[in-house]
């Protein structure tokens, strides 16, 4: 078994492409018009065939009350392997991006969490 699609539920897709695309650097790899919204998905374009994040439309009812308990507690959506937290924190703070949390060793690993402006916290992690 392995991870081939995992969903970021998203307030607004064509924003939230914009942001994954042109602030993270993911690539888009598939959009797919299924009415006012799309299947769209994002890559690592160091993976253009590994797993795809697909942006979720955020619309059922369960999806709102469910990440602003996670907002307010402080709790990333997901993670997101970087090479270097530091580096990348730095890259992403010069583009406007707002950090929850600034980059935090714990043990081992090194993490930070950001706004993504789409209605989550997206954490970035390295070893």
């Amino acid at each position: 078994m392995k991870v081939t699609v995992m969903s970021v539920f998203v307030d607004d897709q064509p924003s939230a492409l914009r942001f994954y695309t042109e602030v993270l650097g993911f690539v888009k790899k598939t959009e797919i018009p299924m009415g006012p919204v799309s299947w769209l998905t994002v890559v690592s374009p160091d993976q253009p065939d590994g797993p795809e994040i697909s942006l979720e439309p955020s619309e059922h009812p369960a999806v709102k009350p469910f990440r602003d308990a996670l907002i307010a507690d402080g709790i990333p959506w997901t993670s997101f392997g970087v090479d270097d937290v530091q580096q990348e924190y730095e890259r992403l703070r010069a583009l406007g991006v707002v950090f929850t949390q600034e980059p935090t060793a714990m043990g081992p690993v090194t993490t930070a969490i950001f706004d993504d402006t789409c209605g989550n916290l997206i954490q970035i992690a390295a070893q």
